[in-house]
């Protein structure tokens, strides 16, 4: 067992990383969190989160992390935080909702024997102590989130008093939150939900992180990278990335077929590449708060 896993809380509703991290049912209490896990259990989110990595480690690397801090990352999908985190020599637990990202980020920090332990559970009841934390982060994931009051007061929560909460949010204006917009237009999200674009305004955030000493926010571009044609990444969203899997099979095929025209048109718009593959880049709100 790992220095990380001294995090964890025990519980029978809250497994560890691996193999074994079992049913996750028990986890969610109402629809709009289901609604979630379903989105993140469709498809293979680890074959998209492969065209930012190296963005993501920038992302660690600002951080400028210590030796020993303990970190978490919140909502951490296949581990594109939380494996440079541990590289950096930090103490590092993931959390996700979705237990297949889980089970890979696991097997991704077991490949390179890094200190980092993964388990599966919710933004929102976050399996930690309170002030467990140096440092909560969370790229393009707790923004998801069903209910963000409560995922925002998880996150204070588990950080210690003078420790950081880092996160980084898709704006609407960048290529991401106009290509989450493009599918909205074709499949409207329920009655109930927050909109999650919400988590790239910078107002927004500065009035959901109450309670903190101070909050930076800056615009940065990251770059999604995929050694396919515009049309082809398309494709890969289509069968991987879980809302666009999620979008495409609520519609039929007329209607499949235009939703993929207007995605490909922007990809093949904001692609910088020459060379037959994909590379765009895209805008998100990097937050710094301190507790």
């Amino acid at each position: 067992m790992t220095a990380a896993s001294q995090f964890n809380r025990p519980t029978a509703d809250v497994p560890e990383s691996g193999a074994n991290a079992g049913p996750a049912s028990q986890l969610y209490p109402n629809a709009a969190n289901e609604r979630v896990r379903s989105i993140w259990t469709s498809g293979d989110f680890g074959r998209i989160a492969t065209g930012y990595t190296s963005g993501a480690a920038d992302f660690v690397a600002r951080l400028s992390l210590i030796p020993g801090e303990h970190v978490l990352d919140v909502a951490c999908g296949t581990g594109n935080l939380a494996l440079p985190a541990a590289r950096a020599g930090a103490k590092v637990a993931g959390v996700d909702i979705a237990p297949n990202l889980v089970a890979q980020a696991a097997a991704n920090a077991e490949a390179e024997e890094l200190d980092a332990t993964f388990q599966v559970g919710d933004a929102e009841s976050l399996p930690y102590e309170d002030g467990d934390f140096d440092v909560v982060m969370s790229m393009f994931g707790v923004m998801f989130a069903a209910h963000a009051p409560l995922a925002t007061s998880e996150l204070l929560r588990v950080t210690r008093r003078g420790g950081r909460i880092a996160l980084a949010t898709w704006t609407a204006s960048g290529f991401i939150g106009q290509m989450l917009g493009i599918i909205t237009a074709f499949v409207p999200p329920p009655a109930d939900a927050i909109p999650v674009l919400a988590w790239g305004d910078e107002k927004t955030v500065r009035e959901r992180l109450t309670g903190v000493s101070s909050v930076h926010c800056v615009r940065r571009r990251i770059a999604l990278e995929y050694p396919l044609t515009p049309a082809l990444t398309v494709r890969l969203f289509r069968e991987y990335y879980g809302p666009t899997v999620r979008a495409f099979a609520t519609l039929n095929f007329d209607r499949g077929l235009l939703l993929e025209r207007a995605l490909t048109a922007h990809w093949a718009e904001h692609n910088k590449s020459l060379d037959g593959s994909t590379r765009v880049e895209s805008e998100y709100l990097e937050v710094i708060a301190v507790r």
